[in-house]
């Protein structure tokens, strides 16, 4: 597996990470965790080295999956968590006090002396994000985090916060559906040499050509409240489908390979961490590492891309509201 580093910082991850999340929480009935467990070991023994969870996954139950899972190889991972949800609402919590809670009971979950990558899961409106950063600054001098990070943040507050301890990784969604990160996003985060980590790279799914309009969720799947799954928005935007299906057929891939070397060949401090609960699954994603994609085919991609209107928000409205602070 190659590696690649995030931003100008010395964090080292794989290529491509494994995101956790849909492991024990959002997308329907979680899967068997003896399982789950074996598939985590079964990524390390393929070379993945940057795993992602959250205190808010389950809650809880990821943290200790993942923390038991990587127990006997933590010494060859990177393990990356997240601070800052009101549990049970969907309002945030980035005070100091509640961050040092947040951190200790995810070392105990974790079962690990070091979070090597602390989040901020969203930014806290009403917390200013200096004290934000102080905090994590705080936490690492005591050694008990290595590396501070921003999930779904805008670019002024991640100026301030980068003022008081240096971000070495930005996490939010990037795909072929989702390009907003390219406007200000992106050239912020090469600037200022910070690490980017895009969530939901196959778009929850939906670029894996697996899912259509005809496709149903179970009732507790995320994916029923998003409008960019509605069923006249898959089938609007199955045309970006058939883009990544005729370059995958031509390269003889798949198109989530397609989807993800796309992500890779952006910029060399881009990491995604798709998520799987599968097995083959996982094998597919980290084969989009072997799949070369020239200039010519990344010109064509962006061309034919462009011309295809992705229908539908990929938040409900007060989710939405979260992001880009």
């Amino acid at each position: 597996m190659l590696k690649r580093k995030l931003g100008r910082s010395e964090l080292e991850v794989s290529a491509i990470g494994l995101g956790c999340m849909g492991m024990s929480f959002a997308y329907g009935t979680p899967p068997d965790r003896k399982e789950m467990i074996a598939l985590l070991r079964a990524a390390v023994d393929r070379g993945v080295t940057f795993f992602d969870t959250a205190e808010a996954y389950g809650p809880f139950t990821n943290e200790e999956l993942v923390g038991e899972a990587l127990a006997p190889v933590r010494d060859r991972v990177v393990i990356a968590t997240k601070f800052g949800m009101k549990l049970g609402t969907i309002g945030v919590d980035s005070r100091p006090e509640h961050i040092r809670e947040v951190a200790e009971a995810s070392l105990r979950r974790l079962a690990v002396g070091t979070i090597d990558l602390l989040y901020q899961h969203r930014v806290d409106p009403d917390v200013p994000i200096e004290d934000v950063a102080g905090t994590v600054k705080e936490l690492i001098r005591e050694g008990k985090v290595k590396h501070f990070g921003m999930s779904e943040a805008g670019v002024k507050t991640i100026r301030r916060a980068h003022a008081v301890q240096p971000v070495t990784a930005v996490q939010s969604e990037y795909s072929l559906w989702w390009r907003r990160p390219e406007e200000e996003l992106l050239p912020t985060l090469e600037e200022l040499g910070i690490g980017f980590v895009p969530f939901s790279p196959l778009g929850k799914g939906f670029l894996t050509g697996k899912i259509d309009a005809e496709t149903t969720f179970e009732k507790n799947d995320f994916r029923n409240l998003v409008p960019r799954f509605s069923p006249e928005a898959r089938k609007a935007n199955q045309a970006l489908v058939d883009l990544l299906g005729g370059i995958a057929t031509r390269k003889e891939a798949t198109p989530a390979q397609i989807a993800l070397a796309w992500l890779l060949a952006q910029k060399p401090w881009i990491v995604p961490i798709p998520g799987t609960t599968k097995l083959h699954r996982l094998e597919e994603n980290l084969g989009a590492t072997e799949v070369e994609l020239t200039q010519d085919d990344l010109r064509a991609i962006d061309e034919a891309a462009s011309k295809i209107r992705v229908e539908g928000a990929r938040y409900p409205e007060e989710l939405e509201k979260r992001t880009g602070l």
